[in-house]
């Protein structure tokens, strides 16, 4: 028998002693599935743990493997193209540039990669069958070389205002509206609809839920992100979306620890610098990790930034020993694989050259590496790391063995498949879209009717002018907002049209209210505030519509009323329709306090 063919026999072996392990059921079998199981036949659901992989198959498999194609097994890089094989010209031609090979299947051949990461401005994700026949090109490539052990592929499809793949796929609300929603049960049937699209496409990994405490308005980066300022009401969501993602077989990620949320820098542009306590950090950071890992997630990913009181080396999170060994393995027992936050990030490359970054990311604990800027440098510095004895082999086969047992657990040794049925029975289905207008229904928030403006009765067919920011979609399938907004209050019974900005306030009069869709509005005086206080002179009463961040009320005049939906997508803006016209009593809550001006849990409804 051939040394690969061994090595392939391994693999067999490996995926078998999983299944097994689980009583899972063989494609063969014809075991009934759950009836929400989108997948075609011989394709195991799995559940919020997974299959048991069989670590002793799992080492005998790492054993045969080449130094090299372990150092491949811990790299998650980026490629550029929709098809594994045939990019359009273009982006071979990046792919070229980047990596000396024209497609993804070479890129996984060549690097023996353990994963691919998905953008859309990667042109990874045009359409869901698109998504299913690249995800299965690649599985095949990853078949075909080396130790033939399949792709974890993976995206950041947090919903809301992270969204990397769009219409026709199911949007959901992001984090700070289910924040406002307050209900796990919601938080989780929201994670499970994304985790079962995304499995249904073989995506098999999903960098989400964020699991920072967003207790700084200023913070440019996380934001609407986080479930809100509450600890413990984001631990519980947190630990929801977890079981909701790993319950529809897809590997959940916590990020990004320690946590991100009291910054003022955004770790893509520079180093940011956490100035919590060590009691701060375990009083408002800790909680959603630990309930995280208490909830079994798969993965946690780290930060790119300075936490002097849990570790004053100055180093990041990413390559700090004391936090990701000392805090999230030894405190909190953290087993899974542990991520870094992508390795192109301005935060983690300030002190350390581009080949010692993942050198340092494996000395601190770190697992997988993600999306290096130069792939083929940093996995010559891994190389150079063992070979000059910085790193062991054996350390290596750690993180290596916990990774197999990730994809073990995930079921992708018993079928890293997926089919164009699967997508058709999954992926932005009639009853999927239905729930996401449920669960986005519960999270608008009322802030302030002091008029009782608010509800507009339809009946009256009022005239409605929707004006303000239109920021571009999260996914690019969505909006404009403004627009989508005057859509779905005309289809309710009301007359409403859209209008730019500079034409609104010639426009206003005659309207029985005016709608200003606000965007992160800044301190001190801006365009939007000039705008607001110009239709206010008109006479005509004005609603602010805050489409991401609630703050933005506290930094504009008084308005007749204010409604925070915390993300600008299409699902957000019928449900704000929907709380304007009274068709739905609001039962949103702040899920963060407004500075001067609401508490945290504010929120009003209709009497």
């Amino acid at each position: 028998m051939s040394y690969l063919a061994s090595r392939r026999s391994l693999l067999a072996a490996a995926a078998l002693a999983a299944v097994t392990a689980a009583g899972a059921p063989s494609a063969a079998s014809g075991a009934r599935r759950a009836p929400d199981d989108p997948r075609a036949p011989g394709q195991a659901p799995g559940g919020p743990w997974g299959h048991r992989p069989d670590r002793a198959a799992l080492r005998r498999l790492t054993a045969g493997m080449s130094l090299a194609e372990k150092v491949g097994q811990l790299f998650v890089s980026r490629v550029y193209g929709h098809s594994a094989t045939d990019p359009d010209p273009a982006d071979a031609e990046q792919n070229l540039t980047l990596f000396g090979v024209r497609t993804a299947a070479e890129l996984v051949a060549r690097y023996h990669l353990g994963g691919i990461v998905y953008f859309a401005w990667a042109h990874n994700t045009r359409a869901p069958h698109q998504i299913a026949d690249l995800s299965n090109g690649l599985q095949r490539a990853a078949s075909g070389t080396g130790a033939g052990v399949p792709l974890l592929l993976s995206t950041d499809q947090e919903h809301g205002a992270v969204t990397r793949i769009g219409k026709p796929a199911t949007l959901l609300p992001g984090a700070m509206a289910l924040g406002a929603g307050g209900s796990s049960a919601r938080a989780r049937r929201a994670a499970r609809i994304a985790g079962v699209e995304l499995a249904a496409m073989g995506i098999r990994q999903d960098y989400a839920p964020v699991a920072d405490v967003n207790v700084n308005p200023a913070n440019p980066v996380i934001g609407v992100r986080s479930f809100g300022s509450d600890p413990r009401a984001v631990a519980a969501l947190v630990a929801a979306q977890v079981r909701g993602y790993q319950g529809a077989g897809v590997a959940a990620t916590a990020k990004h620890f320690p946590g991100h949320g009291d910054t003022e820098t955004d770790s893509h542009v520079g180093l940011p610098v956490m100035r919590h306590t060590r009691a701060a950090w375990e009083e408002l950071d800790e909680p959603p990790f630990r309930a995280a890992v208490e909830a079994g997630v798969d993965v946690v990913m780290t930060a790119h930034i300075v936490f002097p009181a849990l570790d004053p080396s100055q180093d990041p999170a990413t390559l700090s020993r004391p936090i990701v060994t000392g805090i999230l393995r030894e405190r909190l027992g953290f087993r899974g694989v542990v991520v870094t936050d992508a390795l192109d990030m301005a935060g983690v490359r300030q002190k350390y050259g581009d080949d010692r970054v993942p050198v340092l990311a494996l000395k601190a604990g770190c697992d997988q590496l993600l999306n290096p800027p130069d792939l083929a440098l940093a996995h010559r510095g891994v190389l150079a790391a063992v070979e000059s004895g910085e790193l062991t082999e054996a350390r290596i086969e750690e993180s290596v063995l916990r990774i197999l047992e990730l994809k073990a657990r995930r079921g992708l040794f018993e079928d890293p498949y997926t089919s164009a049925r699967a997508v058709d029975a999954a992926v932005g289905t009639p009853a999927h879209l239905a729930a996401a207008d449920e669960i986005a229904a519960g999270t608008t928030t009322l802030l302030a009717n002091p008029v009782r403006l608010l509800p507009l009765d339809p009946a009256l067919a009022p005239r409605l002018l929707v004006t303000g920011t239109d920021p571009v979609s999260p996914s690019g399938t969505t909006g404009p907002p403004t627009e989508v907004l005057a859509r779905e209050l005309t289809a309710l019974g009301c007359r409403a049209a859209a209008v730019p900005p500079g034409r609104a306030v010639a426009a206003a009069p005659g309207n029985a209210a005016v709608l200003v869709c606000t965007y992160n509005v800044p301190e001190g005086e801006s365009p939007q505030r000039a705008l607001v206080t110009e239709l206010l002179a008109t006479g005509v009463p004005v609603v602010v519509v805050a489409i991401r961040d609630p703050y933005d009320p506290a930094r504009l005049p008084t308005c007749a009323a204010e409604v925070a939906t915390y993300c600008w997508t299409d699902v957000e803006m019928r449900a704000a329709a929907r709380v304007i016209t009274g068709r739905r009593r609001p039962e949103g809550r702040l899920p963060v306090p407004v500075p001067g001006r609401y508490p945290l849990g504010h929120g009003l409804t209709y009497g």
